[in-house]
């Protein structure tokens, strides 16, 4: 694609691309058997940003990496992606019904049938990962695992679930957050990333600094639209974590400073990546949409 296009362009279309690498990847819905394939298909298509998609196509960008090849590391963490949410809306976990404009997975589909379309698609993505023409793909299920397991993404859902009532500090709601949020969004910028030239030790730390500003930016703005936001907008219930008596950033830091942090977590990102010049153009547009996003 054209190193010109304006992000509204660039983002839309990384977005139907990834879409139908995920329709592809995805059992058909008649598949046996069928009530599982089609709640893997409604928990992944048909709604979400694609931020993580997105990310990883831009790291690839960054070191010339054909999109084609970046497509399999995409789908994989939107993949991974798609399996927290069908499982962290389950009744025990954060009990929502509403999930990307529509009823939640189990709702649809009932409480076991989410359950094991999160573990299907949790194996669905490893096996995409696997088998990708991407360079040393062992060692990316390997990033990928680590991501989402107990010291990444599940490590953070745990952690968030044993702090409901109880008063964090802002070093510990971090901590939990480059977990649950973060993990996940380093991966995919340094799957993307793997997918092209290799990077040398002081550009893979500066790369690593960009996603994790970028993965705390995120979550921040998502407590932030959890008070100001709506539910049409986000496609999700509005103030369940604070009704819930959940730690957050809002609740922490207060409305005020928690948008002057998702301020300066977004320059932290920009200045991690500047020395990359145009090639981080992707990444630095998506820093700037993560910390301004409205929905």
């Amino acid at each position: 694609m054209h190193p010109d296009l304006a992000f509204a362009v660039w983002s839309g279309e990384r977005q139907r691309r990834i879409e139908d690498v995920l329709d592809r990847a995805l059992p058909l819905t008649d598949a046996p058997p069928s009530r599982l394939t089609q709640a893997m298909r409604y928990a992944v298509l048909g709604g979400g940003k694609r931020v993580r998609a997105l990310l990883a196509y831009a790291g690839g960008e960054l070191t010339g990496a054909d999109a084609a090849v970046v497509d399999a590391p995409a789908a994989a963490v939107e993949l991974i992606h798609a399996y927290s949410l069908a499982h962290d809306d389950l009744p025990c976990m954060d009990d929502d019904t509403l999930r990307r404009g529509k009823p939640a997975c189990h709702v649809a589909f009932g409480v076991a049938a989410a359950l094991l379309a999160g573990d299907a698609l949790q194996a669905l993505a490893f096996h995409v990962l696997g088998a990708a023409a991407m360079p040393n793909a062992g060692a990316a299920c390997t990033t990928l695992a680590d991501a989402a397991g107990a010291s990444g993404m599940a490590g953070g859902q745990a952690i968030d679930l044993e702090s409901v009532g109880m008063t964090l500090a802002s070093s510990e709601l971090e901590a939990m957050h480059r977990r649950k949020t973060g993990a996940l969004i380093r991966a995919a910028v340094n799957l993307g990333a793997r997918c092209g030239r290799s990077l040398a030790p002081d550009e893979t730390i500066a790369l690593d600094a960009f996603a994790r500003a970028a993965g705390l930016a995120f979550q921040v703005v998502d407590d932030v639209l959890d008070v100001e936001g709506s539910a049409a907008a986000l496609g999700k219930t509005t103030g369940k974590d604070i009704a819930a008596n959940k730690p957050t950033y809002v609740t922490v830091l207060g409305l005020a400073e928690a948008k002057r942090h998702t301020a300066a977590l977004r320059e932290e990102a920009r200045l991690a990546v500047q020395p990359f010049g145009r090639a981080a153009r992707r990444l630095l547009e998506l820093a700037d949409w993560i910390a301004t996003r409205t929905h």
